[in-house]
């Protein structure tokens, strides 16, 4: 006998083999009923798969869902960022429009005004302890900005410059309780009533019109302009109208209580109106008038 079928060990690894090509074929054959040791592997094949894959599933799907995270709160933050970028653009076009909203406005009360140029300002400067008395623009000689030039807001006439500098200015109001703040100003009505605008009633809130003629008969709700007697002012820009008419303290002449067409309390834009032709006579009126405007 040869030496090669004395190792019993060739045998037993021929054997299985043989045996294990010949199980595989016949695995491989479409069968409906699967023998004993064919269902045995295949139970215990599946049963060790599902031992492993149920921990790999719930690990993968840790970190899938750690992944999903990051990403979900990556985009968080650039919509976060997107949406205050859009809320401080809503913002400024709402400032803007606002601002443009209140030029237009202004521009409107100028549309009436002929020879007079106008200067758009903002305020950019205004003192708590004198809220009432004067205000700042960001315009000044640079930009044409003149002495006892008119100041006025959507509402009407609100001040002149006081005081002009290279590139800002200080507006005096009409409600600032200086004595020496006057402005010519007249009564509309079938015949005008003239006066000039002279101190501010802070209990009442309202301007004073003063030197009106005893004789002459004033009536409340009449509108109070602006006179341009000074040959500085334009003629017709608003003021406010009459509250009430007092006889002063003499009984020479009446003095009338004005409310105010214009908000002193709050101004942020406003028009300077230059005058740009003066004639000679009006030079002369504005000379006589002592600064009155």
């Amino acid at each position: 006998m040869p030496q090669f079928f004395l190792n019993k060990r060739l045998i037993i690894l021929l054997v299985s083999l043989i045996f294990l090509v010949a199980l595989i074929g016949f695995s491989l054959k479409e069968r409906d009923d699967l023998t004993w040791p064919e269902q045995f592997v295949k139970d215990t094949t599946g049963f060790v798969q599902s031992i492993f894959y149920r921990p790999a599933h719930v690990v993968a799907g840790f970190f899938d869902n750690v992944g999903y995270l990051k990403d979900t709160y990556e985009e968080n933050k650039v919509l976060r960022a997107r949406l205050e970028e859009y809320a401080l653009l809503e913002t400024k076009v709402q400032k803007l429009e606002q601002e443009n909203e209140e030029f237009r406005e202004v521009i409107g009360e100028l549309d009436s005004l002929s020879d007079f140029e106008p200067k758009p300002a903002t305020v950019i400067g205004r003192n708590p302890d004198q809220w009432v008395e004067q205000i700042t623009l960001n315009k000044g000689k640079q930009n044409g900005v003149e002495k006892d030039m008119a100041v006025i807001t959507s509402g009407g006439l609100i001040g002149k410059i006081k005081q002009a500098n290279a590139f800002t200015s200080t507006v005096q109001l009409l409600s600032s309780l200086d004595p020496k703040n006057r402005i010519s100003a007249y009564i509309q009505g079938e015949e005008d009533i003239f006066g000039l605008i002279e101190g501010y009633d802070e209990e009442k809130g309202a301007l004073l019109l003063k030197r009106i003629p005893h004789q002459a008969e004033v009536k409340e709700g009449e509108t109070v302009l602006s006179s341009g007697l000074g040959g500085v002012f334009p003629e017709g820009l608003m003021i406010g109208e009459v509250t009430e008419v007092v006889a002063d303290e003499y009984g020479l002449t009446q003095m009338a209580y004005v409310k105010p067409a214009a908000d002193f309390y709050d101004i942020n834009h406003v028009m300077i109106v230059k005058r740009t032709l003066i004639s000679e006579e009006e030079s002369g009126e504005a000379s006589e008038e002592g600064g009155s405007e």
